[in-house]
């Protein structure tokens, strides 16, 4: 090994996380040292975010266009499955960082592929696959950027077997003529419609409910649109064992029912990746480590810091991406000496929306859009909460659609008149998430809100149907 190389932040993990705290801090003034091992752009440019999205958009196009009269009679034919993958894989560039490698050494980020272990105090040690290892010192911050790695429950039979994760179903070369999807959050159902809307024969298999997470009203409309298209649900439903007999898939789902796929899709939740990087040693539980507002791990001495999947908080990219600028600027402020060891909520060093403002989509068909705290997670933070809901039906969502079906929330705090959570079920309403975001994070009363008028005829008049409801 070669002596100790210096650099004032190294961050494990070159993901979209990592990348973004490397440009804060360099752009700062600051060196950084990127460590990864896999793919500059991580989970969410290759195997998450980019390709299962680019899986969904062609289903979702032509439904939309099924749905209006005058262009459903236009239609002759049905999704080209090579097509839709072909397009997915542009959108990964097929699996080829190399451009974000050329960004990385644009913005003056050290790249170093290899993987990492924290070997001291500010001391990481990486290995490369030649055998060789560099040893640095960072002068400020080690950060992990790590993401996350699937959860696999412990199902007789299941880890022999070569089922997908999801990023083997983002990736796939081919639609399976039946797929099995193990879980029935996010992951799950968007990559069952996908997979359906291409092809396959697919069955939903869940513990509980599908989205638990979002209110009932909004996940009914999805199951209801799922089963239209010829999903199979199964709700309430364990899964005992799994084996494999004649290349298919066969997993026991009590009662003596068996279902039997080609593909077997387990998406059954993650946790972060942290597992062989030394935190032990440090005396720290990889699997509670919860970063603070500023990203640094408590407990690690003031020079460890933990952002997006890796730091216990929220797993989403886009969430990941705001703590890594929170907590870019928060280092290269420790190390001029104009910030102390917290920070106040809601300034520049901050991931104060983390707690209750976190912005989120279901991009199934219809989808599901939901920012800050339904009425549940409200009541049970101490807060005065009411809520207010209704179907969308206005001008707009009749024109979008022959059959447009929506449903949506708001939750108030009935102390300070405020926004504390929306929610939004139906057709395309992921557009409609950034007001409701900008609402609930500036805290506009809701006097205040009455005066912003929606323009007719769109969707997002189903604000003022709810204002009005409300008492307005």
């Amino acid at each position: 090994m070669s002596e100790v190389k210096t650099t004032d932040v190294l961050i494990i993990g070159a993901g979209a996380v990592g990348e973004n705290v490397a440009g804060r801090v360099t752009e700062k003034g600051l060196s950084a040292v990127l460590v990864e091992a896999d793919l500059v752009g991580g989970e969410c440019s290759y195997w998450a975010c980019m390709p299962s999205k680019a899986l969904l958009r062609p289903g979702t196009i032509l439904n939309a266009a099924r749905a209006v009269a005058g262009a459903r009679e236009a239609i002759t034919g049905s999704l080209d499955p090579q097509q839709v993958l072909a397009r997915r894989t542009s959108f990964t560039s097929d699996w080829d960082d190399s451009s974000q490698e050329e960004w990385v050494a644009s913005a003056g980020i050290t790249l170093d592929r290899g993987w990492a272990t924290i070997s001291g105090e500010r001391e990481v040690t990486v290995s490369h696959k030649d055998g060789t290892k560099t040893r640095y010192r960072a002068n400020h911050a080690v950060v992990l950027a790590t993401g996350s790695t699937p959860t696999v429950p412990p199902i007789d039979g299941l880890a022999d077997l070569d089922y997908w994760t999801t990023r083997e179903a983002t990736s796939a070369a081919a639609v399976p003529a039946s797929l099995a999807v193990l879980g029935g959050g996010v992951a799950g159902v968007e990559l069952a419609q996908a997979y359906a809307r291409l092809g396959s024969e697919v069955t939903v298999i869940a513990r509980s409910g599908i989205l638990g997470n979002y209110p009932k009203e909004a996940t009914d409309l999805v199951l209801e649109a799922l089963r239209a298209e010829g999903i199979t649900i199964l709700t309430d439903t364990a899964t005992s064992a799994v084996r494999k007999k004649d290349g298919m898939f066969l997993l026991d789902v009590g009662d003596g029912r068996t279902v039997t796929a080609e593909r077997l899709l387990v998406s059954t939740g993650r946790h972060p990746h942290t597992d062989g990087l030394g935190l032990e040693d440090l005396g720290l539980d990889v699997r509670k480590i919860v970063s603070d507002a500023t990203g640094r791990v408590p407990g690690a001495g003031g020079w460890l810091y933990a952002v997006g999947d890796a730091g216990g908080r929220v797993q989403l990219t886009h969430q990941g991406k705001y703590e890594a600028r929170m907590t870019g600027d928060a280092i290269a402020a420790r190390a001029n000496g104009t910030l102390g060891d917290s920070a106040e909520d809601w300034s520049p060093y901050a991931a104060t929306a983390d707690d209750v403002a976190v912005p989120q989509v279901v991009f199934t068909d219809p989808e599901i859009t939901m920012v800050g705290r339904t009425l549940e997670q409200a009541r049970k933070d101490g807060v005065n909460a009411s809520e207010t809901s209704l179907p969308i039906a206005v001008g707009g969502s009749a024109l979008h659609g022959d059959d447009y079906k929506g449903w949506a929330q708001i939750v108030v705090d009935e102390d300070r008149k405020v926004l504390v959570g929306v929610t939004f079920a139906g057709p395309e309403v992921s557009e409609m998430l950034h007001s409701a975001t900008i609402a609930v994070v500036g805290e506009v009363p809701m006097h205040r809100l009455w005066h912003a008028v929606p323009a007719y005829p769109t969707v997002s008049e189903v604000w003022l149907r709810l204002l009005e409801k409300y008492g307005m």
